[in-house]
């Protein structure tokens, strides 16, 4: 039987606080739980990863990811992608317009001039359908009808979640359109190994299998230069504690405020089921540690570097800036309007399909 209980088993999320009517679709709560005991609670309100119970060195399990205690807290919230699946187009599209078939499409615009992951109503604030198979698999769908925040194309889109018994979360991405469309699909989950809320990430180490990066401008829009990480304060080619750079006096540290990068994923190392690793991450005091692998050429990194302070979270914990990481395995920011990167363009009646996987370990 699947968890069916009024309360998730080691998160105390309660089910009731997640129950909700939302443009006439329920709102609920969804939990996987392996045979080692780790735990992983959704919503379908943007899909969002609501808990992840991980142990320590010790056993002792924890919260790693951010996240809300009610439904109406992530509705109500500023911070919208929390957790959340990110679509149809994670990251920045420059000037909210991109052309395919020689055709101009004009985007619903959310960062100044520009549009963040998806638009006002990105897939983080929509309800997704679910169906849960078994304690370890869920599946969610969705369709995103022709010039929904402006994209082309009636897009069915399929997420499913497994929580293997190798402490493995996979995430399955799968979509196809009607005509020919751009998509980008990641999840955006705020990570903090320690406990989500038990205090900043700079002691986090990190290693990225990644020699370059995206080069950004001050509005955070790739100028399509790609350049190497190499004497600059993005290169964790060998682990590196994630405070030693992060108020550098650096253009690109300064631009983000931190750490909200494009990495490109290196080809040559550490396959792990049909992907490469992204990156390693392990924190000292809980010996927690992940590692990501994914299909996609690059993945974001993020120190939560502009978090409206202080946030209340789960168990009234508080949220502040650098008190988690993300990372992203997706495409490049504004790749519709830089053709020398990766194409994201699905043409009509192909399937979108890429899988990442998020491993855990002390």
């Amino acid at each position: 039987m699947f968890n069916t209980s009024k309360t998730s088993t080691k998160s105390g999320l309660k089910f009731k606080d997640f129950e909700d009517i939302i443009s006439n679709q329920k709102t609920r709560l969804f939990v996987l739980t392996n045979n080692n005991g780790i735990e992983a609670t959704f919503t379908n309100y943007g899909q969002r990863l609501v808990s992840l119970m991980i142990p320590d060195k010790k056993g002792e399990f924890s919260d790693v990811v951010f996240g809300f205690s009610t439904i109406r807290e992530y509705i109500s919230s500023k911070e919208k992608y929390i957790g959340a699946i990110i679509g149809r187009y994670a990251n920045r599209i420059s000037n909210g317009s991109f052309f395919i078939d020689h055709k101009s499409y004009r985007l619903t615009v959310n960062e100044d001039k520009n549009q963040l992951h998806g638009g006002e109503i990105g897939f983080n604030n929509v309800i997704w359908h679910a169906e849960q198979l078994s304690n370890q698999k869920i599946i969610f769908t969705y369709v995103s009808k022709h010039l929904e925040e402006g994209y082309p194309g009636n897009l069915r889109v399929k997420v499913t979640y497994e929580l293997t018994n190798e402490n493995e979360l996979k995430i399955y991405y799968e979509g196809i359109s009607d005509q020919n469309t751009i998509v980008n699909l990641t999840n955006h989950s705020y990570f903090n190994l320690k406990g989500a809320g038990n205090g900043t990430i700079c002691g986090h180490i990190v290693e990225m299998n990644s020699s370059y990066y995206t080069v950004i401008d001050k509005d955070m829009i790739p100028t399509g230069e790609i350049s190497s990480v190499t004497n600059t304060p993005l290169d964790f080619k060998r682990p590196k504690r994630i405070g030693n750079h992060l108020n550098d006096n650096h253009d690109q540290i300064r631009f983000a405020n931190g750490y909200d990068h494009n990495f490109i994923i290196d080809s040559t190392k550490d396959q792990y089921q049909n992907l490469i690793l992204a990156a390693k991450i392990y924190e000292p005091t809980s010996k927690r540690a992940m590692a990501v692998y994914t299909d996609k050429p690059g993945f974001q990194f993020y120190t939560t570097n502009v978090l409206n302070t202080p946030i209340i979270g789960k168990k009234g914990k508080e949220y502040f800036p650098n008190h988690a990481f993300c990372i992203e395995p997706q495409y490049f920011p504004d790749s519709p309007n830089r053709s020398e990167f990766p194409s994201v363009i699905l043409k009509k009646g192909q399937v979108y399909k890429t899988t990442s996987i998020f491993k855990f370990f002390t």
